[in-house]
């Protein structure tokens, strides 16, 4: 047997880490969250979400955030700790800047902050390629739909307000869907190297998936590891550049395994004062920065 690559043996192993987040005692998990405590008050903690981890419970899903509030609550304070509550979710592959308050009433208050968009949240992610324009403002609905194919899905797609006519290349408004929200993102370019990009994101707004189906669909820049969102019409891992392979020390073969790189990394809350929460992008991220050459001094932020 081919001893493995140590980039390949690393990405096998983080594929591994989120079956394994689903097997441990809930009060590991509580202990893992624990250390991952960025902030805290009397009213709100702010933990870093690790990967692969869900915030909500569901079919086959035996280990998520919401299941270990209570054991988190009582770690943090005391015995007599009131149960910690949600405010707002991260997907499952995202980590990073996770409120969780100390109170219903908070709680509450912080889910409308999001609600009426004054949250300011700022993500990073490595894209495939870069976004032309080098900053700007994507803003095209985002609604779900069906992908017939000889494994037919759900995903969510672009359901722009114009298209060209055929007949003469005018641009035409088209009925808006019914079913279609509308989703704002920001983007700017921080770095490019290696067929790849760092991108600072600022999603106005919070439709499912939108910061992954406005750069996949939207811009032509997937995120790297978004096996999803690389294709329309199948299921299969994402294809990468020659180069980015070469720097990942990856074969195409074991891109499957290659974990989605979007990180929640700031936070903005006007709760009574301003907070400014951040969390460091995960030690995957970080490697995978380096290795891209995608220069960015993570110290300084």
């Amino acid at each position: 047997q081919v001893p493995e690559e140590p980039a390949q043996r690393r990405v096998r192993e983080l594929a591994a880490l989120s079956k394994k987040l689903q097997q441990v005692h809930p009060n590991v998990l509580a202990k893992v969250l624990k250390q991952g405590t960025v902030y805290q008050n009397e009213e709100i903690v702010v933990i870093n979400k690790p990967y692969g981890l869900p915030v909500h419970g569901g079919p086959g899903i035996k280990n998520c955030v919401a299941d270990v509030l209570p054991v988190l609550a009582k770690m943090l304070e005391n015995m007599k700790a009131k149960p910690l509550h949600l405010c707002h979710r991260l997907d499952k592959e995202t980590t990073g800047v996770m409120v969780l308050a100390r109170s219903k009433e908070v709680a509450e208050r912080i889910r409308l902050l999001f609600k009426t968009r004054q949250v300011e949240k700022i993500y990073w992610a490595i894209s495939l390629g870069d976004p032309d324009p080098a900053e700007g403002i994507v803003e095209i609905p985002i609604m779900e739909k069906e992908v017939r194919s000889h494994q037919s899905h759900y995903k969510m797609t672009l359901a722009p307000n114009y298209r060209l006519s055929p007949e003469d290349g005018k641009v035409m408004k088209i009925r808006k869907n019914r079913n279609a929200e509308s989703a704002v993102t920001r983007y700017r370019l921080l770095a490019r190297s290696s067929a790849c990009s760092l991108l600072e994101l600022q999603p106005i707004t919070g439709v499912k998936h939108q910061i992954r189906v406005h750069l996949a669909y939207g811009l032509g820049c997937p995120i790297l590891g978004d096996h999803k969102y690389s294709h329309w019409s199948k299921l299969a891992p994402q294809k990468l550049p020659e180069i980015t392979l070469k720097r990942l020390k990856l074969e195409q073969s074991k891109a499957r395994h290659l974990p989605l790189h979007l990180h929640a990394h700031r936070l903005c809350l006007p709760l009574g004062e301003r907070l400014d929460l951040v969390c460091k992008p995960p030690l995957f991220f970080q490697k995978t920065l380096k290795k891209l050459e995608l220069d960015l001094d993570l110290a300084k932020d």
